[in-house]
């Protein structure tokens, strides 16, 4: 198979590249290396597969470029974005032509030069919005649903609030429309906290690596609100697995959406469950700074994972204390990359 992921030098892309090069596929690696981490993530490929991949240096706002290099592909992770609200609000143009537009070039580019190819897109839980309707408990050190305790299905209606939301929206929608106005084998994975090594998380995207890499480098941390807000976690090597069986199962699922997070037994409350494990790992006391509620931020997000669990025979089976432990080794192993 000729699997051709766009940001294939970003987290996520770098472990699928790495994945399906050791199942023995052919990978080509689109990227512009504009995130950090990108160029290192890039290396490290390089001299784990000894090169036995095709990079190409490009930008999936370039038409032309996209669709010479995405020619006989067989499958298709569409894996490249700007992947921030805050950056969203701040450029929603950029957030826009990278997204939105980026993601209709992919689909254009699959659609003139290779029609058959299984077409993977990384769409968002933000595709929910606020869900300000949702009723939510605290429960001790953490929030809980009052009404879903198998987390946020797929039939809850779409609200795509703030600049990124509306963004990733447009390509999910796009994505299940060209399945079912062209016919293409599109599928949508509406993914939550995907977290594990080669994640360079800042404040504003990937906190689970940013708490770790601040706390091994003793880095300043934020926490805004509480601390209490729960999210689902998913290790990344079971985001890949996924993809894996979603593109052999494309023809069942062409045209789909589905949730995949860690669901309801792969949670953890930002701060005050986060930090005694830190504590733990790092034998010390961890430092905080304060902030006030930002606006539109969830107190609880838990995706219902039984479409997955049905639609693709798939469940989470790294643990956020077992992902997040190898995640903290991998850090203290490489400081020279933060």
């Amino acid at each position: 198979m000729k699997l051709f992921i766009t940001g294939g030098a970003g987290f996520i892309g770098s472990n699928s590249a790495d994945y399906f090069l050791q199942q023995g596929h052919e990978v080509v690696i689109y990227d512009n290396l504009s995130r950090k981490g990108g160029p290192a993530n890039l290396a490290w490929l390089r001299q784990r597969h000894n090169g036995r991949f095709t990079f190409i240096q490009g930008d999936i706002r370039h038409y032309d470029a996209l669709a010479e290099a995405i020619g006989g592909a067989d499958a298709v992770l569409h894996l490249a974005s700007q992947v921030a609200v805050t950056t969203s609000v701040q450029n929603p143009r950029e957030d826009f032509e990278i997204n939105a537009l980026g993601t209709f070039n992919v689909l254009e580019a699959v659609r003139h030069h290779c029609p058959e190819a299984a077409v993977l897109y990384a769409s968002t839980n933000k595709v929910y919005g606020g869900m300000e309707d949702v009723g939510i408990v605290e429960k001790g050190d953490r929030y809980a649903y009052a009404d879903f305790p198998l987390g946020i299905p797929e039939t809850t209606p779409l609200d795509f609030h703030s600049p990124y939301g509306c963004s990733k929206g447009t390509g999910d929608q796009y994505m299940m429309d060209y399945a079912r106005i062209y016919g293409l084998r599109t599928l949508v994975f509406r993914q939550s906290c995907i977290y594990g090594r080669r994640q360079f998380g800042v404040e504003d995207q990937g906190w689970v690596a940013h708490f770790v890499i601040a706390a091994v480098l003793n880095r300043p941390i934020s926490i805004f609100g509480d601390g209490k807000q729960v999210r689902d976690l998913l290790h990344v090597s079971d985001l890949v697995h996924a993809y894996e069986l979603g593109i052999e199962k494309i023809d069942a699922l062409r045209g789909q959406a589905i949730n995949l997070g860690g669901g309801p037994n792969n949670t953890l409350s930002i701060w005050t469950e986060f930090e005694p494990l830190l504590t733990e790992l790092t034998g010390r006391k961890i430092a905080v700074n304060r902030g006030d509620w930002r606006p539109g931020d969830q107190r609880v997000f838990i995706a219902d994972i039984r479409k997955a669990q049905a639609k693709l025979g798939w469940q989470p089976a790294i643990s956020p204390t077992e992902g997040i432990c190898d995640l903290y080794n991998w850090v203290a192993a490489n400081p020279e990359l933060f």
